[in-house]
């Protein structure tokens, strides 16, 4: 049976942000400016929003949309980048090695007639954990790291700590907890197809007491991330109020919008526990301009990404 997709012809180059909540997003705002300063000012940004875990047919239209429209120039996929993956791999002609690893894609682009498929998260998680930690961090510290979220980010920042050739920059330790087996299986096959000197935990749990129990048995200096979505897709945090970061830790949220309870509770024990602590405003930068290059065909150097930054700041005064 031949698939037919009802496909929206548009008038004007159009890039895709296919997610959950997309016009709550500082993106919005940002991505106009964005395109003014690269020259592109005709480029306009249309929001997706799609369920979490939604019906592959929901993931494999919003595909054909890019595939088969001329002005339908690419997307970035943000929440449903493992279920996308699974759903409409075989409408791509190209996979780049980290989606094949990670089995996500985050960006969605056209190539001379070709549909590809990019793991932008590696490359992101990377940049924006470089920026946090200083090298060797790990090696000098002890820390470890207990990441909330088996999802795409989260498999990315263990990926890029994996790569990593200096021991002191790759924890002993890396817990992933998630409430969903399959997301945890998913990271373990990722894992598995590596190798690696880092010991992985996965622990299933819906349970933010339990969370607090694992987050109160990391060593001191460890990292802990938020990586569930929690607090912008989702109402909550992974953790309770009464849950204890580690001292001198590293609190990261991936999230920069939403209701950041993960976020808050951190900063509530800044003082007392010697946080330091991370919101996901950089892994937005870096996140957005790796797809936008990629979908525009764009070298992104230091000084590009910089001025983009600079521009993407009037969502932040």
């Amino acid at each position: 049976m031949v698939e037919k997709f009802d496909i929206h012809t548009q008038t004007q180059p159009t890039f895709y942000f296919i997610g959950v909540t997309t016009s709550k997003s500082s993106i919005m705002k940002v991505f106009p400016e964005w395109m003014k300063v690269l020259g592109r000012p005709e480029i306009q940004i249309v929001g997706r929003d799609l369920k979490i875990h939604d019906e592959a047919a929901a993931y494999r239209h919003a595909v054909a949309q890019i595939k088969y429209d001329p002005l339908s120039l690419g997307a970035l996929v943000t929440t449903h980048k493992i279920d996308l993956y699974n759903a409409a791999r075989d409408m791509f002609e190209y996979l780049d090695p980290y989606a094949q690893i990670c089995g996500e894609l985050s960006s969605i682009s056209k190539l001379d007639g070709r549909l590809e498929g990019h793991a932008k998260d590696p490359i992101t998680a990377g940049l924006s954990a470089d920026a946090i930690l200083a090298p060797g961090y790990f090696g000098r510290t002890g820390g470890e790291v207990l990441c909330f979220g088996a999802g795409g980010s989260g498999v990315a920042t263990a990926l890029h700590l994996m790569k990593k050739a200096d021991k002191g920059d790759r924890p002993a330790r890396f817990v992933f907890t998630n409430r969903s087996q399959w997301r945890l299986d998913h990271a373990r096959k990722m894992v598995q197809s590596m190798e690696t000197d880092i010991q992985f935990e996965y622990i299933g749990t819906s349970d933010p007491q339990v969370n607090d129990r694992m987050m109160e048995g990391m060593p001191p200096f460890s990292m802990v991330i938020n990586a569930t979505g929690m607090g912008k897709d989702t109402p909550g945090s992974p953790i309770s109020w009464d849950g204890m970061f580690p001292l001198n830790g590293v609190a990261w949220e991936f999230n920069y919008r939403g209701e950041l309870d993960f976020l808050h509770q951190a900063l509530a024990q800044k003082e007392l526990r010697s946080l330091s602590v991370e919101d996901g405003w950089v892994y937005f930068l870096h996140g957005w301009t790796q797809v936008v290059a990629q979908v525009l065909h764009i070298q992104l150097d230091e000084r590009l990404f910089a001025e983009l930054a600079r521009a993407a700041e009037i969502v932040r005064k």
